[in-house]
């Protein structure tokens, strides 16, 4: 194709909206006491497919087995439309940007497992989302 430009490919429909996330770090092979610990970050976007999560990383030295997927993060989201937690295993695509002082990381995260039902109430969120006012 001729020109100078990238273009992306999404497989889901994600629009931008700010909802809380809880989340807890999963890593089977490694003990420390960090990985018990719940955090709080929230989404700036979000699809049927993940989620963009900003918030800390208790560990700089955990960023290498999050890419290669060694540890997984199971998130919590609280959607204004939804009266339980929508509830997944991610895993982390990419990281953006790392705050040094604060530890708060931007992650692409890709749903790992999620329900078909909790998948579904994504869905219409996005679809509401998107309906004129």
């Amino acid at each position: 194709m001729p020109g100078n430009y990238e273009s992306e490919r999404r497989e889901f429909v994600r629009v931008k909206t700010e909802i809380l996330i809880r989340y807890k770090f999963l890593c089977t092979y490694k003990e420390d006491k960090k990985f018990d610990e719940i955090h709080q970050g929230y989404t700036s976007n979000i699809s049927g497919g993940g989620i963009l999560l900003k918030g800390p990383v208790p560990d700089f030295s955990w960023i290498p087995d999050l890419l290669m997927q060694k540890t997984v993060i199971g998130v919590n989201m609280v959607f204004p439309t939804e009266q339980d937690p929508i509830k997944a295993l991610t895993r982390v695509a990419w990281i953006e940007a790392i705050d040094e002082k604060t530890n708060i990381c931007i992650l692409g995260l890709k749903f790992k497992e999620i329900t078909r039902e909790d998948q579904d109430k994504i869905f219409k969120y996005i679809i509401r989302s998107q309906m004129p006012s």
